[in-house]
């Protein structure tokens, strides 16, 4: 652990920093992270890319859940950590900024070079004809079959949804793809899924041109982010984290900073 105070430096020394954004970033805009300070699960596992797209119940209980959840997921505004690495962009030290996010208030506070590894929350896509939606368009149809469940209330849970327990959700209409009868699944990677390979690529050419890497808010402990930090390990490159307790890359860290990332990023405003 080390103090804060060695972020200005680190930022100052470097011109091309590739910025690796987590759930982290986000909790200040009130959207939860997914786990403890030991990198531990703090709910129930998201659901799995097969399971949603091989049962129906396993949908029912997705969307059921999203059409709770996103009524505050979709309000949701971005914080002083956003803030400040869009000022980071504007001093032309930001390589590239990749976050494990699916939220886009990166995008929503002003930064522009911005790789969403895992997709975004906000597009719907049909799994048949690659026809998307907006998530918005989808939730006025979700109440509309589903009146009754706008009422409930429930806890947020990280991925735009809520913690409905105890619930029987077979009652719950799934709408399908309005051009090929399809199932609509949101427009981001589930565990199980693979991230598109030219996205991958598209991110490892951004790390060949940086010269210091940069983790806000994350643990890492899901390999598609990790595979990043192991890159930039492989190359030299020095790596600092951000982040509230401890992360899979802590042996290969130059240094690390356990505090809340807009304290960290302050200085940048």
């Amino acid at each position: 652990m080390t103090n804060s105070s060695v972020i200005p430096d680190f930022v100052d020394r470097h011109q091309r920093l590739f910025v690796l954004t987590g759930a982290g970033c986000s909790t200040h805009s009130g959207i939860p992270d997914y786990r403890d300070a030991e990198g531990n699960w703090k709910r129930t596992q998201p659901v799995t890319f097969q399971a949603f797209m091989g049962n129906e119940a396993t949908r029912q209980r997705y969307w059921a859940r999203s059409l709770i959840g996103w009524q505050r997921f979709g309000r949701a505004r971005p914080n002083d950590a956003h803030r400040a690495l869009v000022r980071l962009e504007q001093m032309g030290k930001c390589e590239v900024l990749l976050t494990q996010n699916v939220d886009r208030l990166h995008q929503n506070a002003g930064s522009s070079g911005v790789i969403d590894l895992h997709g975004r929350l906000d597009t719907v896509r049909c799994m048949g004809c690659e026809r998307k939606m907006l998530r918005e368009d989808l939730q006025h149809e979700l109440g509309r079959l589903n009146p009754g469940w706008l009422a409930l209330d429930a806890l947020d849970a990280p991925d735009g949804d809520a913690e409905l327990d105890s619930v029987d959700f077979s009652s719950f209409k799934l709408p399908a793809c309005a051009g090929c009868g399809g199932i609509l699944k949101p427009d981001v990677v589930f565990f199980g899924e693979t991230v598109p390979r030219e996205r991958v690529d598209t991110a490892l050419a951004h790390l060949g041109k940086a010269d210091g890497m940069l983790i806000v808010g994350s643990s890492l402990m899901v390999y598609s982010g990790f595979r990043f930090v192991q890159a930039a390990a492989r190359a030299g490159l020095p790596i600092a984290a951000i982040n509230m307790g401890r992360t899979r890359a802590d042996e290969v860290l130059t240094f690390k900073v356990d505090d809340r990332c807009e304290t960290a990023l302050a200085f940048l405003l």
